[in-house]
Order: structure tokens, then sequence, then C-alpha cells
């Protein structure tokens, strides 16, 4: 635990009991929803990352095999990821012997403090992201969930995938190198069921987010996506995507953000204005909309105006 992390619960130590209770944690609880044979989704929140909700907001999937459960996201922090180490042994009777890091966000990859490093696997991209960024990720989330980070360092993941064929205890995977939403995106199809693991390439029915995203090399992760035969898709966040729609979805908020923040600029309009543009009503049902428009606003403003305003 670094000095500022002892200084935020020294802090909370310090306050009276009643307000304690509001800073301190209490545990994590996911559920896992069986989807396929052998695979089950663990539901995050759509929602922000919150004190109120642990950080808990993206899926995870737990998968079965002859070695033991294979665990795609580990989670935002230690005990978050030592429950879903807990609940992959109570549905498939076996301990987790691999874990996959879809990509660098906190959300999906502090969890992994909770296990063997030599068991924890990402693309390389993933692996030079979290050496730039995990121990910065890992302060903030400190300051955001204060005590549901307690215990938790940055595990880098051996950056040792590579797409192609996988096989662990006897279940066939195919593994795809992908990027746009981050440099590494990271994609699992369970060949033996169809089902797609997506991380946050697709995000279904919430607002996709834009922290490290590249929108051409996203819509071509996309297009590759949608060639890839699959039956039912596990989104990064979102309910299971069963008919299909999830990608598309994806795509439409993402041509439609960029359309309109790139006129926003040719328009005039300061960052504040464009945060508050109206959504349009197909987008009514997606969860964290404005919250993901503003972040966006301040993702990818100022590289358009740079790119579209004349210099003086």
């Amino acid at each position: 635990m670094n000095l500022t992390r002892r200084s935020l619960i020294g802090a909370a130590l310090a306050l009276p009991v009643a307000a304690r209770a509001e800073t301190f944690a209490g545990a994590y609880a996911p559920k896992a929803e069986p989807v396929a044979e052998g695979v089950w989704m663990v539901r995050g929140a759509d929602a922000p990352i919150l004190f109120d909700n642990g950080g808990m907001i993206a899926n995870s999937a737990i998968i079965a095999t002859d070695a033991g459960a294979v665990l795609f996201d580990p989670g935002v922090s230690l005990e978050h990821g030592k429950a879903l180490g807990a609940l992959a042994q109570a549905v498939t009777g076996k301990a987790v012997r691999r874990v996959y890091v879809s990509h660098l966000h906190p959300d999906h990859a502090l969890g992994a403090a909770a296990f063997d490093p030599a068991i924890v696997h990402a693309l390389p991209a993933t692996r030079t992201d979290l050496e730039r960024d995990g121990e910065g990720f890992s302060d903030a989330m400190y300051r955001l969930l204060s005590d549901w980070m307690k215990g938790t360092h940055v595990v880098l993941p051996l950056g040792d995938v590579a797409e192609g064929e996988a096989l662990f205890g006897g279940r066939r995977f195919r593994l795809f190198a992908m990027q746009g939403h981050s440099a590494g995106d990271l994609v699992l199809l369970d060949e033996a069921t169809g089902t797609l693991l997506a991380g946050d390439l697709v995000f279904h029915d919430r607002a996709p987010s834009t922290p490290h995203a590249d929108l051409v090399k996203w819509r071509a992760a996309l297009d590759r996506l949608t060639a890839v035969q699959h039956g039912l898709l596990l989104p990064g966040h979102g309910p299971l995507d069963r008919d299909g729609g999830a990608i598309a979805q994806t795509r439409d908020w993402l041509d439609w953000l960029e359309a309109t923040l790139t006129q926003a600029v040719a328009d005039g309009l300061d960052m504040t204005e464009a945060g508050e543009l109206p959504i349009p009503a197909r987008f009514a049902g997606l969860k964290a909309a404005r919250y993901e428009l503003q972040r966006s606003v301040s993702h990818l403003y100022p590289g358009l105006e740079a790119r579209l305003l004349p210099r003086l």
C-alpha cells in the first residue's frame, strides 16, 4: 500500500462512527447466470463506478473445464476477484485455473490481484497498457471506492496471448486480438457453445465508454466481430445479447457520437455545451447515456478541435 492509500484509510478511520459507516465497504455478492453449457455470466451494474456499487460494473464470465474454471475479467479489486473466484468454484466445482483480462480498464483488470500472476493472461498490448497506467488506475479506484479496494495491488497479466486457437482443460477457445476500445481488446469464442465474450468492444443497452478509444479501429473491430459466427454474445457491460443486436447498437452510438461532436466543434460549441446536446430517442433505453456523452466530450473533443479548427 502506498502513502496515498494509507492516508485515505487513515483519514477514514478518524471520522465519526456514523460517517465511517458510509465510507467502509460491504461485501461483494456477485451472482452467476447460466447462459450455455458450462458457461456462466456475472452481471455488473449498469452504472458508473460508484462507492455504492463497489465498482462492480463490468461483466465477467466463468467457463467450466476439466482442468479448472476459466474466469474472463476478474473485476475491480482484490475482494471482487476473490468473490468471483469463490463463485466460480461454487458453480463449476473447481477452482479458477486460468484468468483472462480483456483490456486495461480497472473495472475489468484490477481483480487479478486475487490470483497467482502465473495464471493471469492478456494480450501483450494490455500488459504494456497496465505497466503504464495500472498504478494510476489503482490510486483512482482507492479514491473512489475507499475500503472496497483494501489490499488491492496491481498484478500485471502475462502478455502472452496470441490470436488463434487455445485448448485448456479439454475446452477449445478461439482468441482474437483486436483494438479500438483500447490498444488491446481480447475477445474469446467458446467453440463448444458458440458463446462470444466480447469485452468492452460491445456494450448492450448501456452507452459505450471511450477513455482510450480509437473510433476508426473500434469500427473495424466491430466489422470483425460481425463476421465471427457465434450464438450468444456476452458484452463488457449490459445484458446478454441473445438476438444479435448489440454490435449494431454499439456501432450506432459511436457513429452518432462522432458525427455529433464533429458538428459541435464546427458550430463553435464549448465542451459544456457539447455535453448537454440532445440524445436521440433511439438511445433512450441506454443506461448512463448522458454520463458517457459528457465523458466522451472530455476524451474526444480536444482532438477534434485540434483537427478541425484553424490555427491562428
